[in-house]
């Protein structure tokens, strides 16, 4: 469900009401029913039609209620240390829920990354929580939509950290965990692109030699294993409309190296996804939105593409 303080309680409740989701999978939302009844009142949607205890009763969609806070312990609109350990017990329940085969797949709403520090929780993200509670060995970050497919070499980080952690193998598991993920998805060898991290790619070393020393190194890697991959490509060109048509993913250094053309262009159906990880897990490409939670303005659009994607992995 998210943060209960955020919009991730309207979209889940927008997401039980989706009949074309119900027909390819049975959403069941970890959360708080009387967090959800709350925001269906102020949202003006259909409070949930079942709310369950246990996953065997999950015949339809549903809400599991593990409850975690009360009303009186938060504000919407306003994330606190309580629905920061609400938000990461939905998660924990969930992860274990997948890892015991009693639900195929995992799909998450928004959480606030200050309210999880608040509560003593110092993960960056989804991300590092799943690779921590699943034991992953090497995880990534993969962004998915019609215009642009990303993986991400490195994320919840300062950009003073990024350089010190393009090393080669890292650079390689990313495209290699991302182009094994695009052929699962769509069925065809994928054209990946590598993007560099240094202005026109480091023009051979002019402008830094992180190219040199571990990115070109990570491609060739690559391509001993068959893989068809271009770089490292210049960032400011590498996203022009003719280089997206025929590129099926893009490998990027760092955050916002693909996650400003991704929102840009196609912000309300990008979905994130953790490749490497023993279970599937997909996710909103938005945060918790404080400033419009219980509302009734939240898009689920992002969040019903999460879940499709979840199936289509499956």
């Amino acid at each position: 469900m998210g943060d209960p303080a955020g919009v991730g309680p309207e979209v889940c409740l927008r997401l039980l009401q989706n009949k074309d989701i119900a027909k390819i999978c049975t959403p069941i939302i970890f959360g708080c029913s009387s967090v959800l009844e709350l925001t269906a009142t102020l949202c003006n949607l259909d409070k949930p039609e079942r709310v369950i205890t246990g996953l065997s009763e999950a015949d339809r969609p549903c809400v599991l209620n593990i409850g975690a806070i009360d009303l009186n312990e938060f504000t919407i609109g306003t994330a606190n240390a309580k629905s920061g350990q609400a938000a990461y017990s939905y998660i924990e329940d969930a992860i274990n829920a997948a890892l015991s085969g009693q639900v195929s797949a995992v799909t998450t709403a928004p959480i606030n990354k200050e309210a999880l520090h608040s509560a003593g929780i110092k993960f960056p993200g989804h991300t590092e929580i799943f690779a921590d509670k699943t034991h992953a060995e090497h995880v990534c970050m993969l962004q998915y939509s019609s215009e642009v497919r990303a993986v991400f070499v490195t994320t919840h980080v300062s950009y003073a950290e990024v350089p010190s952690l393009l090393t080669e193998a890292h650079i390689f598991n990313a495209i290699e965990l991302g182009a094994k993920a695009i052929h699962r998805i769509r069925g065809n060898k994928p054209k990946v692109v590598v993007l560099g991290l240094n202005p026109h790619a480091g023009e051979n070393g002019l402008f830094g030699m992180e190219e040199q020393a571990s990115i070109i190194p990570a491609i060739e890697s690559a391509r001993k294993l068959g893989l068809d991959v271009e770089g490292p490509v210049s960032p400011d060109t590498a996203f022009l409309p003719a280089k997206r048509q025929e590129t099926d993913l893009f490998v990027c250094m760092y955050h916002d190296q693909g996650h400003i053309p991704l929102k840009a262009l196609c912000f309300d159906e990008a979905v994130n996804t953790t490749l490497g990880l023993p279970i599937i897990r997909t996710s909103v490409d938005h945060g918790t939105a404080l400033d419009i939670a219980g509302l009734g303005q939240a898009n689920p659009g992002s969040l019903f593409e999460a879940v499709k994607l979840a199936v289509k992995f499956l």
